[in-house]
């Protein structure tokens, strides 16, 4: 009798290529690792923040190719030849960008935790809709949980941003 053919170990590593924050990353990385796990521990961005880790918060929103997406939810290695954008390219080094003192100035942020993937996705209205209306506001911020501010200071602050 004939034995069955044995089937290699799957891959539990792959070496990804991406551009991170406007610079190249080539790294082996753990295939069930996630883009948010990537992000915070292997190349030290932790300014994307990990809430509820299924998707429903939006703390680890970052731009994917422009887009924002749940880091949580998408695998490192699914980010081969991608642009990913995180909260750490908004302002310069000693700087706050034009958004960012906007959140300061409205009080658009108590404990903060919640504010990166805000920002993310503020970013991103606001790149293709100079002036949103606050009903296009709101429909970004419907995807963000934030237990402190009450969301009239991140409105108020996307809101001013924009002007």
């Amino acid at each position: 009798m004939r034995r069955p053919a044995r089937r290699a170990a799957p891959a539990t590593e792959r070496e990804v290529r991406l551009r991170v924050n406007g610079r190249d990353v080539v790294r082996s990385v753990e295939v069930r690792r996630t883009l948010a796990d990537f992000l915070r521990e292997d190349l030290s961005l932790t300014g994307t923040h990990l809430g509820c880790e299924h998707g429903v918060c939006g703390a680890c929103t970052v731009l994917f190719d422009g887009a924002p997406i749940r880091s949580c939810l998408v695998f490192a290695v699914q980010a081969e030849g991608s642009e990913v954008t995180t909260v750490e390219a908004l302002g310069e080094i000693g700087a706050l960008s034009p958004l960012q003192q906007a959140f300061v100035e409205h009080h658009g942020l108590q404990c903060g935790f919640c504010t990166p993937g805000i920002l993310m996705s503020a970013h991103a209205l606001l790149r293709d809709h100079a002036d949103p209306t606050d009903d296009e506001i709101r429909e970004v911020l419907g995807g963000h949980l934030c237990r402190c501010t009450g969301y009239q200071g991140i409105l108020d602050a996307v809101r001013a941003a924009g002007r």
